[in-house]
């Protein structure tokens, strides 16, 4: 008995199909994993992260696509590059992140899990702590244009006044 070539055609693409998934699913990042595997939750950062570089020593830098804001318990800002160090239940955040408290944009020092079994992730603002649950960062968020906070973020970070002067 001979095979015509169509039916060939339907073998292989049964062949190929018992290999491959019919569904996808999305898996975690290698940033999410890094994360994980340092005690921290994997929602750290915006779903918008483009790149990012991590070595040895524990120096993080994660590449956005754009500035933008996150919410969290309140709003967030990321710039286009966070830089931080990152150890065990630790990011210790050098630039590119601030948190809204009281219509106040101050930048994020800290972020750090002192007690895991607590479920409550520890934001260091300078001169004040914040306790959250540890669960709302358990996924990545949504992060939206910062268009429209040029009087709130500009006197902060001046890559933003100077951006909002070109739009």
């Amino acid at each position: 008995m001979s095979l015509t070539t169509s039916s060939r055609v339907s073998i292989f693409i049964l062949f190929l199909a018992s290999f491959f998934p019919l569904s996808w699913t999305v898996e975690e990042s290698s940033l999410e994993k890094i994360l994980r595997n340092h005690g921290l939750p994997a929602g750290l950062f915006p779903r918008s992260v483009k790149s990012f570089k991590f070595d040895q020593m524990g120096y993080l830098e994660v590449h956005l696509d754009h500035p933008c804001l996150a919410q969290y318990e309140t709003t967030v800002f990321f710039d286009t590059i966070v830089k931080a160090n990152l150890s065990f239940r630790q990011l210790q955040v050098l630039e590119g992140m601030s948190r809204e408290e009281l219509f106040l944009w101050l930048p994020v020092k800290d972020i750090f899990v002192a007690d895991p079994s607590s479920g409550v992730i520890l934001i260091d603002i300078g001169f004040a702590l914040k306790f959250l649950a540890f669960s709302r960062f358990d996924e990545p968020p949504i992060c939206r244009s910062h268009l429209g906070t040029f009087f709130s973020l500009s006197f902060l970070t001046p890559q933003l006044w100077v951006l909002n002067l070109f739009k």
